[in-house]
């Protein structure tokens, strides 16, 4: 008995000396950012070409089974994948700057358009329940925050892309030969990691790109052909900044369920500002494009990789949104899948225990 409660103070003493080290950690911020800043400047690269490498590498495989060979297999991907990204921004960045700054000098038209939806909502909502109309004007509020705060960043994001620029060049490369000595890189962290966690670490790792690596690379490719065929279909019947739209619509189809809504809304309010006839045709062209998304496209090519049922991914949205807004719930679903590969790993080891 005497040993139990000895054993529970000392974790007791850990925890409180680790939440007292984080906390003096952050009190002297001013001391160490300089080198967070370093660190973050050459580790923000390595990063993106990992997911990058983990995103291509099972296309080069696949393509190095019908008999190509590898060197061949990954130059053929990677030319494909970073030639289509280079010509996207080489004929896109023009026309979004285009649009960008048209935007910026209509945002008044679109502030009338939008306070207006406010206030008919507001009206038709005054005999609602007091709680449910504070959850509404609340949503609305919260809504405008984030708005504000993405267009914050968006801004400030693209000066950090110019300021980082030299860094982000080498990300090409980078991944070649990431591509390249793949399986040495394997061997490697294989040796690195202490020899008594390298099976289950192995099994982990595993479990987590059965779970979730289709999945991610199968939502990012939907994505993309959905804010694509926005782009066309919102270009073709002459909608307004179609580019920052589909892209729009692109991004938040990340989101499970709830995407496609915060997606629609900055589409409907630039053709509220043209014609009823406009507001028609967007209406139409989001629900093809999600007739399309979820009986052709996500069955085919996300199918059920997730193995979850929707109200846990409903649920994680709903956290992820509450705690992170609009990134929360992106991240929510990724997040949720590795906590479940986490837990099931833990009772297995205490089960063999």
């Amino acid at each position: 008995m005497r040993e139990r409660q000895i054993k529970w103070l000392l974790h007791i003493s850990i925890l409180l000396l680790s939440l007292l080290t984080v906390f003096v950690f952050f009190r002297i911020y001013d001391v160490w950012a300089p080198l967070f800043l370093m660190i973050k400047a050459i580790l923000v690269p390595f990063l993106i070409s990992g997911f990058i490498t983990y995103l291509l590498h099972p296309v080069i495989e696949k393509l190095h089974r019908t008999g190509v060979p590898r060197s061949l297999s990954i130059l053929i991907i990677y030319l494909l994948f970073f030639g289509v990204i280079g010509y996207g921004f080489y004929r896109g960045i023009p026309v979004l700057i285009s649009q960008l700054r048209d935007l910026s000098e209509n945002f008044p038209r679109l502030s009338i358009t939008y306070n207006d939806w406010i206030k008919t909502i507001h009206t038709h909502t005054n005999n609602w329940p007091e709680g449910v109309h504070e959850r509404i004007d609340l949503m609305f509020q919260q809504t405008e925050e984030w708005l504000a705060k993405t267009v914050e960043k968006v801004i400030n994001g693209l000066r950090g892309i110019l300021d980082y620029m030299l860094l982000l060049a080498i990300i090409p490369f980078l991944v070649f030969y990431m591509l390249k000595d793949y399986e040495l890189l394997k061997r490697t962290s294989w040796y690195l990691t202490p020899r008594k966690w390298r099976n289950p670490a192995r099994k982990f790792l595993k479990d987590i790109d059965h779970s979730l690596g289709n999945y991610i690379r199968g939502q990012l490719l939907v994505c993309f052909i959905i804010g694509a065929l926005a782009f066309v279909s919102l270009w073709f019947f002459n909608i307004k900044y179609p580019l920052i739209l589909g892209l729009v619509i692109g991004i938040t189809n990340i989101i499970p369920y709830f995407g496609p809504l915060i997606g629609a809304i900055p589409a409907l309010i630039i053709a509220a500002t043209m014609s009823g006839k406009s507001i028609m045709v967007v209406i139409i062209i989001i629900v093809v494009l999600q007739f399309l998304e979820g009986n052709i496209l996500g069955p085919l090519i996300v199918g059920r990789s997730l193995h979850m049922h929707p109200i846990i991914i409903m649920l994680a949205l709903l956290a992820g949104g509450e705690i992170a807004g609009v990134l929360g719930m992106m991240l929510a679903v990724p997040i949720v899948v590795i906590l479940r590969v986490v837990i099931m790993h833990l009772v297995e080891i205490k089960r063999k225990h």
